[in-house]
């Protein structure tokens, strides 16, 4: 009796100790394959964002208001136009700041906000150079500029654009694909040609003769403008792809 008794727990403690090494082993295994996963989302989400903020707002508004500030130059109405300019400079400022505040930063944003400035310069550069208020040789710079650079930010959205690469993926805008950074000479140029074409803008109201100044302003632009279209070559970081994985297959 004893012995049989003895064997029974015999077998029991093997079979006690047989299941918990399938249970360590097991734990084990799924601790592996857990700590393989590479961190961050997984292979099936998509990267969004909410477009539809307030910076991003404002900054179409002063897109809309080009318009109105081009028919304002031609038809010599400098004084609505010179308020429009006070409009988009204080929007400019506001937008901007809010985004940081509040952290309403998007990919959009780094992308309308530039385009919002480049409106408004071409719309002025076009405007101000047919009244003969500007230089025509400095009109073709600026533009010449802008168009290269407007042609490239469509090869690079095309480009940096994950798959499937339809139209209406390539227009959704909530699916970011590429950020431009600005370069350090690219944001000086910016706000010497805004500078330039507002006083500019404001010189008929003025009751002194300040053409040689402009003159000179103009020479310094032209420089500037030739230098900051140039840093987008040699600048590595100026566009920044966003990485993310594509969309699931259905």
């Amino acid at each position: 009796m004893s012995l049989q008794k003895n064997s029974t727990q015999c077998a029991r403690a093997l079979h006690a100790a047989k299941r918990d090494l399938r249970s360590w082993r097991t734990f084990r295994s799924s601790a592996a394959s857990r700590s393989s996963e590479p961190p961050g989302p997984k292979l099936t989400e998509r990267v969004t964002e909410n477009i539809y903020t307030l910076p991003n707002l404002l900054t179409v508004s002063r897109i809309l208001a080009c318009p109105l500030l081009g028919w304002a130059i031609v038809h010599d109405n400098f004084v609505l136009a010179t308020s429009l300019l006070a409009y988009a400079g204080l929007t400019d400022w506001v937008d901007g700041w809010m985004a940081r505040r509040f952290n309403m930063r998007s990919v959009l944003g780094t992308i309308l906000d530039p385009a919002a400035d480049k409106t408004l310069m071409t719309t002025l550069t076009v405007t101000l150079a047919f009244k003969e208020l500007i230089p025509m040789p400095l009109a073709v710079i600026i533009l010449g500029r802008d168009v290269l650079l407007s042609l490239s930010a469509f090869y690079i959205r095309y480009t940096s654009l994950p798959p499937p690469k339809t139209w209406a993926r390539y227009w959704d805008f909530s699916l970011p694909s590429a950020e431009v950074r600005p370069t350090t000479i690219s944001k000086y140029n910016t706000a010497l040609q805004l500078l330039l074409m507002g006083v500019t803008t404001v010189s008929p109201l003025i009751p002194y003769d300040i053409q040689f100044g402009l003159q000179g302003f103009q020479i310094l632009v032209g420089m500037t403008t030739i230098w900051s279209g140039a840093s987008y070559l040699w600048t590595k970081d100026a566009v920044r792809i966003v990485k993310q994985a594509p969309p699931p297959k259905s």
